[in-house]
């Protein structure tokens, strides 16, 4: 690994750690050790130093007199000292901020005057101490591209939908391959499957056309034998039925669309709505369409969003997905297992009838079909009435599209299985040395709609990648002083049902001991970092960033390319319900964390017969090296928060946040009597409550440092119990308005659409009711929202500071 510092800013360079190869990156640091590093003839050996904590660079790169750089870090730990070969032809690389664990590194220091060369290389003449092992640095060392491919290859030679044999036999290899004490919990959970499908258009002066519903395999597809084994096409919980009706073109399902159609005067009810993907989820546009008095929904994928450009080839020959792609999903609106409501599906346990829950208002409750671009551009074709306004409007080769309803009529009919079937959760648990009651927990979901290479096995594949490092670090002597956990959910697909079970199921253990839920989905579709996390966690996360190398830029890390991307670090909250952080975040209020390397949901091939293992190797990962990437960030935030004494939250991001969340808030509200004062008075306490934790954190480090406490110290735990259980407080047992699972006041699902992230989502739900019904109540009812989040805000600042009234 090397480490460089430019400090002139004319290509002088830095360190080159000598335990790990000098190719593999930028290195990360877990020891406080003032080091120096004494190069001649390009020979770098490590000696003691008393140098002030900076790097210095007495020469050159080229130059055959020495060069000296010193650092001093609270978490610097090398291994003894050796002699490192001299790699040839160079190229000078741009300064690497290093920040691997607790703080930001120091500012870069003026050039060292010559007169001070030889005083400073003296300093490096002692022999240094043997420190004690780097398990950061050899992590990251032992990131490989080809043990992820191995991986992903081996989970996507069948696709493994929830509840059937291939996804237990994926199961299986989960659990063998994760390297530590493994099980499996089962849970009988109500699913869907289709039975019977079929869609025929029909028009005035046109005979009848039959779509045969079915993805094509492409040329020289190496699992098109084993695309014969998917599913069919088909939206799991639909309502079995059949519907004849005119079509109406109805854009992108969303509410405001609906309501433009009824502006217009285009009658939805009794119709079959024919709405495209892209804005909102497919349970969502069903959802709206049966609003609107639809008998039925069908949805597809435009080429304008999915195709490319006119001409252009599909996948194989590039990335877009092919004119007889089809993406699958769930119609459910609610999480986990739809028999169980609000609690566990455990043995035994209180249950709804399949009947009583295929009933509920979660559910579509109206026939529905997804179908390919080309069987909509034929039903397109074929719609009558006015012409659809410009932002409806398709690609430039594709028919216009008219609001209909009719000529056009849609003859659909679906006929499902809704069953109880058996999922299965794999476990693989590392035993903490010092506080085996603490949990680190890290997630991803193992079943797929299809072959699943990006949805959800370049997650799987990264986290196996990730355990089996973990592996040899333990082989090495490394134990966690906290818990860590692997979670492999089954039936995400479905309502993110596997990790919905265990957390009702564990959630007073969690909610006492979890630290944290690091959770990949997607790992992997392209380049670019998006990262979403709550607040507490953005520092940690940043400095993470600053220690793994760029999988597309080796002359840079992560974090250079994620802010020269976005101007600054972008990170979004989990809010949403795309994931399995939701039970976590929004049910049991653990902080958590999700990333991925590229679009994430709405990459192209997404719950599409086409997102296999060839997608990934020539478009979404060539090389492999951002599933390595992926990994590297996942692993060394769970290091972090399992093996630092003081667990490294930062709540002060939470405090500004909401604050911009508040002043956001108020301006909507203007010309209403509501006030947004208890927000900002439970602010103002958390910011100081975040200001003492983190000076308290400050003194502790030091005094750990100073050996003047110990590791093990009460001080210490109870500040981390402070740390660990303030995001709970922004949960109220009695849910979100409107959406009473949802326990989180701060971030929740938007109630018009589950990708959507809503800040002060109860809030947000009782003024979208105020501003539709205009009475006194309503806009009470707003104020009411207003003081139980700042009820929780405060609750937040009270066990932040560790007061009592």
């Amino acid at each position: 690994m090397i480490l460089v510092e430019d400090i002139n800013g004319d290509g002088s360079t830095g360190v080159a750690l000598p335990a790990t190869p000098l190719s593999s990156g930028p290195p990360a640091f877990t020891n406080h050790k003032p080091v120096a590093f004494f190069f001649t003839n390009h020979k770098p050996v490590a000696f003691a130093a008393t140098a002030p904590a900076h790097t210095h660079v007495v020469e050159k790169r080229g130059s055959e007199e020495a060069r000296l750089l010193a650092w001093d870090h609270p978490t610097v730990g090398l291994p003894p000292p050796r002699h490192v070969p001299p790699r040839r032809g160079l190229a000078p690389l741009p300064r690497l901020a290093v920040a691997a664990a607790g703080q930001a590194p120091p500012p870069r220091p003026p050039p060292v005057p010559r007169p001070l060369r030889h005083a400073l290389a003296s300093l490096a003449l002692r022999p240094a101490p043997t420190p004690g092992p780097n398990y950061g640095a050899l992590f990251l060392s032992l990131g490989s591209n080809d043990t992820a491919a191995a991986h992903l290859r081996a989970l996507t030679l069948h696709p493994h939908v929830a509840g059937t044999r291939a996804n237990s036999l994926a199961a299986r290899y989960v659990r063998d391959a994760l390297s530590f004490p493994a099980h499996v919990t089962p849970y009988s959970v109500l699913l869907s499957y289709p039975v019977h499908r079929s869609l025929s258009l029909s028009a005035p002066g046109r005979g009848a056309t039959s779509f045969a519903l079915r993805q094509e395999t492409y040329r020289g597809d190496p699992y098109a034998a084993a695309a014969a084994e998917a599913i069919p096409t088909f939206y799991a919980y639909a309502a079995s039925g059949s519907v004849s009706a005119e079509a109406v073109y109805a854009n992108y399902g969303r509410e405001e669309d609906f309501a433009y159609l009824a502006a217009r005067g285009v009658h939805v009810a009794g119709k079959v709505a024919l709405a495209r993907y892209g804005r909102i989820h497919c349970e969502d546009i069903a959802h709206n369409a049966r609003a609107a008095g639809a008998a039925g929904a069908v949805v597809y994928t435009d080429p304008l969003q999915y195709g490319g450009a006119p001409g252009e080839a599909p996948f194989p020959d590039s990335r877009w997905l092919p004119p007889s792609g089809v993406k699958v999903g769930s119609l459910f609106r609610g999480v986990g297992d739809p028999t169980t409501p609000m609690w566990a599906s455990s043995d035994g346990c209180e249950r709804l009838s399949v009947e009583e829950a295929m009933r509920t208002d979660d559910m579509p409750l109206i026939p529905a079909l997804p179908v390919s671009a080309r069987d909509a551009m034929e039903i397109h074709g074929a719609i009558g009435g006015a012409v659809a306004p410009p932002g409806w409007q398709g690609r430039e080769d594709s028919p216009v599209y008219r609001l209909g309803p009719g000529p056009a009529v849609l003859n659909l009919t679906y006929l499902g299985n809704d069953t109880m079937a058996t999922i299965e959760n794999v476990f693989a648990i590392i035993e903490g040395a010092e506080e085996p009651d603490r949990y680190v927990i890290l997630g991803n979901h193992r079943d797929a709609w299809t072959f699943g290479a990006s949805d959800p096995n370049s997650g799987t594949a990264a986290m196996i990648e990730l355990a089996q490092r973990f592996s040899v670090m333990q082989k090495q002597g490394w134990r966690p002083r906290r818990i860590v956990i692997f979670c492999s959910w089954d039936a995400e697909e479905y309502g993110l049902t596997g990790s919905t079970e265990w957390v009702e199921e564990n959630q007073e253990m969690l909610s006492s001991r979890a630290v944290a839920y690091l959770n990949i989905d997607v790992s992997v579709v392209g380049p670019g970092f998006l990262p979403s996390t709550t607040p507490q966690l953005d520092e940690l996360l940043q400095e993470i960033t600053k220690v793994v190398q760029d999988p597309d830029n080796s002359s840079q890390s992560v974090y250079d390319s994620w802010i020269k991307s976005n101007g600054s670090p972008k990170v979004l909250r989990l809010g949403d319900g795309g994931s399995d952080y939701s039970a976590f975040v929004q049910h049991a209020g653990i902080p958590s964390m999700n990333i991925v390397f590229g679009e994430g949901p709405g990459y192209l091939v997404y719950h599409s017969l086409y997102d296999d293992y060839v997608w990934m190797e020539k478009f979404g990962d060539p090389g492999f090296r951002r599933h390595v990437a992926a990994a590297s960030i996942w692993g060394m935030m769970a290091l972090r928060l399992a093996n630092d004494e003081i667990i490294p939250f930062n709540y002060m991001s939470y405090a500004i946040e909401l604050e911009t969340y508040t002043k956001v808030l108020e301006n909507g509200l203007k010309g209403t009597a509501v006030t947004c004062s208890p927000l900002y008075n439970s602010i103002r306490d958390l910011r100081t409550a975040a200001t003492k934790a983190n000076n308290e954190q400050k003194e502790l480090r030091e005094q750990l440092l100073s050996k003047q406490l110990n590791k093990d110290s009460m001080k210490i735990r109870q500040l981390n119990d402070r740390l660990m259980q303030a995001e709970r407080a922004f949960t109220s047992r009695e849910g979100i308005f409107k959406q009473e699972w949802f326990k989180h006041l701060v971030y929740g699902p938007s109630d018009q659409n589950d990708w959507d992230t809503a800040v002060y989502p109860g809030i947000a739900n009782a003024i979208a009711s105020a501003r539709s019904s205009n009475t006194s109540e309503s806009w009470k009812s707003v104020q009411h929202e207003i003081y139980r989040v700042a009820r929780a805000v405060a609750q937040a600042s009270a066990v932040l500071s560790g007061r009592l009234t």
